[in-house]
């Protein structure tokens, strides 16, 4: 059986977002996905909301971005 699972690769760590069976082991294959592949629509976003909010969150992305930040990313 194939499943797939979204989740983020950070540190050198795979991150799933969705919780696995304890006892769940076996070959894995990860695919990197470009930036920008979410599917905004499915997420009830429209390209309007979309760009309205890369705007207004891009002040941030130079706080985001620096090194010591990456402790805020773990859920």
């Amino acid at each position: 059986m194939l499943k797939s699972v979204e989740g983020f690769y950070r540190n050198g760590k795979v991150e799933l977002l969705e919780s696995m069976p304890p006892n769940t082991q076996g070959k894995v294959i990860v695919t990197f996905l470009q930036p920008g592949a979410t599917d905004l629509a499915a997420k009830g976003i429209d390209a309007a909301q979309a760009a309205d909010l890369r705007q207004r969150l891009s002040t941030f992305a130079e706080d985001w971005d620096q090194p010591d930040m990456d402790v805020y990313d773990a859920d």
